[in-house]
């Protein structure tokens, strides 16, 4: 979702040289985008940003969307002129991409409208001879934003005629896959592949590229099927689906519920029923994509 902003601060900036600093999977993403940019990985621990200062070299600009005091601990020691950190108390108000957006144009002083999503692909190209459909039944926040296990297995159970099945999650996921991946084998599906756990970010990016179709909670993969333009089915319970939803994808459609209780932003059902994903049947999801695309 920072990626519009990355994309105007570029054309702001001609020829611009960017070090992108982050975890190892955040890097990734930004591996192929184009210009003369080097990545640094950084973890969670203050370790790995005092090793970083004592091999740093000074940077005209320092711009952060973090607002954790680890990002604060980097920004005081980092040596740059001018250093500039999102502030979510200020920027409160409209998408994430928006709000990113809102403080990239403050200060660098422009008015510039956040574009689509924006992620670069390697030159592989992924073939199928069937239609693939993308099953991603996870979410790192937390199991509250996780559609049901017996949900994407009726999901998949009833496409599969016309879809080729690929289940995508982290390895934190292989027990949720591997339970769908069993029920499909029981019922006699085999053109199915299970990529859990089994995916770099760019392989990932590719796979999910090449899909006709996703069908996701809301989660990072979610917004690589955006930048791609993929036609999704977008699954939410929890969170505040006009903050994080696809952005600028117009195959892309919402299901949810609109409880009193939502949205709770929680990563596990406070008061235990899990309603808001519980109460989505599957039949609506399969209606929601035969009203996407010809099935």
């Amino acid at each position: 979702m920072l990626t519009p902003s990355i994309e105007n601060l570029r054309e702001n900036y001609k020829n611009i040289s960017i070090t992108f600093l982050g975890p190892k999977t955040s890097l990734a993403l930004f591996k192929n985008f184009p210009g003369e940019n080097s990545y640094h990985e950084i973890n969670k621990s203050f370790f790995s940003l005092i090793k970083y200062f004592l091999l740093q070299r000074d940077f005209d600009m320092f711009i952060s969307c973090r607002s954790s005091l680890r990002t604060s601990f980097l920004k005081f020691f980092l040596r740059a002129p001018v250093k500039r950190q999102f502030n979510k108390n200020v920027y409160n108000i409209g998408h994430q991409v928006e709000k990113y957006n809102a403080f990239f144009n403050s200060f660098l002083e422009i008015k510039k409208e956040p574009g689509k999503l924006k992620l670069y692909r390697s030159n592989s190209e992924i073939q199928s001879k069937k239609k693939k459909l993308g099953i991603n039944p996870g979410a790192a926040y937390g199991s509250a934003k996780r559609w049901t296990k017996e949900g994407f297995i009726e999901v998949s159970k009833e496409l599969s005629d016309v879809f080729e099945i690929i289940l995508f999650g982290s390895e934190r996921e292989l027990d949720l896959c591997l339970d769908i991946e069993k029920s499909l084998i029981f019922n006699g599906i085999s053109n199915y592949k299970n990529l859990c756990g089994k995916t770099s970010i760019d392989e990932l990016m590719e796979e999910i590229a090449s899909l006709d179709l996703f069908i996701t909670g809301d989660s990072g993969p979610m917004h690589i099927a955006a930048a791609f333009q993929v036609p999704s089915i977008s699954i939410f319970g929890p969170t505040k689906h006009k903050e994080t939803s696809q952005w600028q994808n117009s195959l892309s459609r919402i299901i949810k519920r609109n409880l009193s209780c939502q949205p709770c932003m929680k990563r596990v059902c406070p008061l235990k029923h899990h309603n808001c994903m519980r109460m989505i049947e599957s039949e609506e999801i399969i209606r929601e994509v035969k009203s996407l695309i010809k099935v």
